[in-house]
């Protein structure tokens, strides 16, 4: 398949789907729609991840302290009651077995990856803060993407105080870290960034970018869904030809799939994992700076 029958594939996709893919050395090979904002979902967690990682660097917070596990944070909306999250809405059942109790930064921040659990994000949030993110976003190179509040904090969400992401600034984050190189200075120590890759590797979400890869295909990457919401972002590091990175993000209608969506989640799961193999396939083709 070449990158013409591919964007001819996504010109029939209802909605819009934008993508990356380009060695982590050089320019893009292929890119469509890839400064096209679309709301985060969960992909905001690498930034919060970094975020983390750089203040424990810093010296302002210690991974392996243990903080309170409270389900109660401050909204990004000012004088506004705060808020809790859903149980119902989040994917890791242990981080709400600790409610009332303990847990270290490291623990959370890896439930926030590779479980993607919201409880756990808004944790980490809330030591960090909001500012460390966009501080992470800026010195990667991003332009568009915005980290404006926790999750499930819905009265910012309907004051208009939301989290955007682009292929191409999400490219740039996991760039930055796989690389530990941005042009203003390095986003971590290289023990920083690569503590950061292992949480990625250990990604247990893996029906889409991941699901296009040949099986024991190493890829550090994260994900995130809502209702006519997916994305892929991730690194892959093929034995055979240098590391690149890919992400899709598409906002799309893409199934019927009944009341509650599954069909439409089941396809654009399967057009992110296919655009991933369409990759694979060109991954000795990729563009080279050298």
């Amino acid at each position: 398949m070449t990158w013409d029958d591919l964007d001819a594939r996504l010109d029939r996709v209802p909605g819009t789907v934008s993508a990356y893919a380009g060695r982590l050395d050089a320019a893009a090979t292929w890119t469509r729609l890839p400064d096209a904002t679309h709301y985060a979902a969960s992909t905001m967690k690498v930034g919060v991840l970094a975020a983390l990682h750089r203040a424990a660097e810093a010296g302002t917070l210690d991974l392996d302290a243990p903080v309170p596990v409270r389900n109660s944070f401050d909204s990004a909306l000012p004088d506004t009651p705060r808020f809790a999250c859903a149980r119902h809405y989040d994917n890791d059942d242990a981080v709400w077995e600790r409610v009332g109790g303990t847990a270290t930064l490291r623990w959370l921040a890896h439930r926030m990856i590779v479980r993607s659990s919201n409880l756990a994000t808004n944790l980490v949030i809330g030591h960090v803060g909001l500012p460390a993110v966009a501080e992470v976003w800026t010195l990667a190179g991003a332009r568009h993407a915005v980290t404006g509040r926790g999750i499930e904090d819905f009265a910012a969400r309907d004051a208009g105080v939301t989290n955007l992401v682009t292929a191409a600034d999400l490219a740039a984050l996991l760039a930055a870290l796989a690389t530990g190189a941005t042009r203003p200075g390095p986003l971590a120590s290289p023990a920083g960034c690569a503590a950061m890759l292992d949480v990625l590797f250990a990604q247990e979400h893996r029906e889409d970018l991941a699901a296009g890869l040949p099986p024991g295909t190493r890829i550090a990457h994260k994900n995130g869904w809502v209702r006519g919401v997916r994305h892929g972002a991730g690194v892959v590091f093929p034995a055979d030809a240098p590391p690149y990175a890919v992400v899709v993000c598409t906002t799309t209608d893409l199934a019927d799939g009944g009341p509650s969506g599954e069909g439409a989640e089941d396809d654009a799961c399967q057009l992110i994992a296919d655009v991933s193999a369409a990759v694979w396939a060109a991954r000795h083709d990729l563009r080279s700076d050298g």
